[in-house]
Parts: C-alpha cells; sequence; structure tokens
C-alpha cells in the first residue's frame, strides 16, 4: 500500500492513541492516505524481567496487546488493510475512552481482560468484523509478522524508541518516534500543527526533538477530561521501565 505515512502501534499504547486521533484529524482535513502497521511493547521486551523492571501491571497489559495484534495481523490477511483503520479505533474507543471500572477490577485484571473474548468479540461486531477472528487471540503463528513489522519499525528508527513510530513520506521518508502527545489539538490547529511535525521530518539532518516529562494522557481512561491537564510524570527516556 501506497500510502503518506505509516504508523505503528501497539493497541494498548496511550500515547499511541492519542497521536492517532491526531492523524485522523489531519485525515479528515487534508486528503492524507494511512497504513496502520504494527509493533508490539510485548516483544520489544521480550527479554526484560518485568517483575524487576516494569510496574506489576504491565506484563498483563502488554500481553494483552499481542493478543489484540494477532487479532489485528488475521483481520488484516482475510479482509484488507483497510480493515485495520476501524479495527484500530474500535480498539482504542474501547480502551481509553471510558473511565475505568476500577470497582471491580484492579489495574492488572482490567488490562489483562483486554486479551480475551469477552471484550474482543464486541469490538469486532462494532468494526463490521467477523467474531471468528478472535480465534487469533491465542494463535501465537500470527506472532512472526508481528515481529517482521516491529523489527521493521525499529530498523527505521533504532531501536531505544517506543509508541509510535511514523514513517513520514515512505520509502524514501524519514522515520521517527512519536510525535508524543498528551492532549489532543483543536480541529482548528491540527493540520497546522501537523504541517510543522511534517517540516521537520523532511529535513534530512533533523534527528530528535525530545524531553522525558509527559502529561498523562487527556483521556477518560486516566481519568482526564478535556480542559485539563493531567499529573506530569517522568518517563526516563520514552520508557515507564523503572530499571534499565
Amino acid at each position: 500500500m501506497n500510502a503518506d505515512i505509516n504508523f505503528y502501534f501497539d493497541p494498548v499504547c496511550p500515547f499511541a492513541w492519542m497521536t492517532s486521533k491526531w492523524v485522523r484529524q489531519v485525515q479528515a482535513q487534508r486528503e492524507y492516505t494511512v497504513d496502520w502497521r504494527f509493533i508490539s511493547l510485548r516483544l520489544i521486551n521480550a527479554h526484560i524481567d518485568y517483575d524487576a523492571h516494569f510496574p506489576p501491571e504491565y506484563e498483563a497489559g502488554h500481553t494483552a496487546g499481542l493478543r489484540l495484534l494477532r487479532v489485528a495481523a488475521r483481520a488484516r490477511a482475510e479482509h484488507g488493510r483497510e480493515s485495520i483503520a476501524r479495527l484500530y479505533e474500535a480498539f482504542g474507543t474501547h480502551i481509553f475512552e471510558a473511565a475505568p471500572d476500577t470497582d471491580q477490577r484492579t489495574e492488572s485484571e482490567m488490562r489483562e481482560r483486554r486479551g480475551t473474548r469477552e471484550f474482543v468479540e464486541p469490538i469486532l461486531a462494532e468494526a463490521g468484523l467477523p467474531l471468528e477472528l478472535a480465534e487469533a487471540l491465542d494463535d501465537d503463528s500470527w506472532d512472526r509478522e508481528i515481529r517482521q513489522e516491529t523489527d521493521e519499525a525499529l530498523a527505521l528508527t533504532g531501536k531505544d524508541v517506543g509508541t509510535p513510530i511514523i514513517h513520514f513520506e515512505p520509502p524514501a521518508g524519514v522515520a521517527f518516534f512519536g510525535p508524543v502527545i498528551s492532549r489532543l489539538p483543536e480541529e482548528q490547529s491540527a493540520a497546522e500543527l501537523w504541517d510543522h511535525v511534517v517540516g521537520l521530518a523532511r529535513f534530512s539532518g533533523f534527528a530528535e526533538l525530545k524531553r522525558s516529562l509527559r502529561e498523562q494522557p487527556q483521556l477518560p481512561a486516566f481519568g482526564v477530561s478535556p480542559g485539563t491537564a493531567g499529573q506530569q510524570e517522568d518517563w526516563h527516556g520514552g520508557s515507564r521501565r523503572q530499571k534499565k
């Protein structure tokens, strides 16, 4: 698929979701094409001892993300690349656009549930896709394809990055981690802000613009409502890893 950008996402990454919402704003205002591709945080961190390096709920969350990507990989194989845009949108809406049900489940339990048929089947129905695609949740034969696409993304940027990764004007254009945003731009400024990012990306000497301080994303799942700013956190070089 020839697209204006290739957008590599893990469906459980809130910052990838925020950036994808911005990209969709720009798509609505410009004749912009996007190829939604896969990158797995669980596969990136396959060599990491989660108990020693991450907050306790992260392994369940990253594993659920891999399981959801298996479903997406099968959907793409059987229903075409165009199915991924609406499937990712449905994943993100259910994961991030509703307040968490903290009274009923722990954070780890909520994240683990995202990788279950109970969670996935209504999302498939909403996206207009067959429920049997949920059978891919447990089918690790899709991991080879997901790993290949993850490696493809990291080959474009280097390995010390997170999600999302965006490849601008492929195949010749440059790829970067981010842009990472915690708030969604206003409709009238979304395309203008995007133009600034593309301007940087088109300069072949541009390497990095970065800081580790981030606000929690302006999403209901984090209890951050529109018009407010989330609590600021230090992401230690783009990662929630507590030890290197």
